[in-house]
């Protein structure tokens, strides 16, 4: 289990403005290991409660609250991330589990016993909290990310852009799904990752952003067919 820290911050920038700071990064930050060869693909699955608890926890700004999601860089992966993003205040907590493709399809399909196969404590955790909570695969999400890594105090920048969804088709794994846009082409997501504080030379250039953080859930805009008010 892999388990991480951290404050977010996300800003809704145009697409001009997410490469002008982007290009000042690259001058002094190394990209993350998938960056290297430029933007790569992120394809989420997320599950909710019967009722959307998680959907209307996060709509609702509650100070305590939950996402479980499976992720994959491309439909082809042959190992799946089962994630659980917890939000206490200001600080996210994101824990993650690498589980087989064919582990991930039972999950899918509702099958959560699998999880006691794996002798990490955090499978039984998630096999718990899916069993009780009566979690169902509820959206996928698909966006393009480039990122930028800063050693000191874990800081990790990302720009997301392109972010589109599917409601009602949980083929996590099929390379061919009818996506929908739910955001304009010319916004980007921008998060801003870190530990206890950000250095200097980044603040800088997050200044010239000239934004307020914004509350841009992913998750929240892929729902919006079901939600359509969101």
């Amino acid at each position: 289990m892999l388990t991480v820290l951290r404050r977010e911050e996300k800003y809704l920038l145009t697409l001009k403005e997410a490469l002008q700071c982007a290009d000042r990064f690259e001058k002094t930050l190394a990209p993350d290991d998938f960056s290297k060869d430029g933007a790569y693909q992120i394809r989420s699955l997320y599950f909710d409660t019967v009722d959307d608890r998680d959907f209307h926890d996060k709509l609702t700004e509650q100070n305590c609250r939950q996402k479980i999601r499976l992720r994959i860089y491309s439909p082809g992966d042959s190992q799946v991330k089962l994630e659980l993003k917890q939000k206490e205040n200001v600080y996210q907590k994101k824990r993650s589990l690498l589980i087989s493709r064919e582990d991930a399809l039972s999950l899918i399909e509702g099958r959560y016993s699998v999880l006691l196969n794996y002798e990490d404590p955090f499978a039984g955790e998630m096999f718990v909290l899916l069993t009780e909570g009566c979690y169902r695969p509820r959206t996928i999400i698909e966006y393009s990310r480039r990122a930028f890594m800063a050693k000191e105090n874990n800081i990790r920048l990302t720009f997301d852009s392109d972010i589109r969804a599917l409601e009602g088709d949980c083929r996590l794994f099929s390379p061919g799904l009818p996506f929908y846009p739910v955001l304009p082409g010319d916004q980007v997501v921008f998060e801003v990752k870190y530990n206890q504080f950000l250095l200097g030379y980044i603040m800088d250039v997050i200044r010239c952003v000239d934004r307020r953080s914004v509350s841009a859930s992913k998750y929240c805009l892929g729902r919006s067919l079901s939600f359509p008010s969101y």
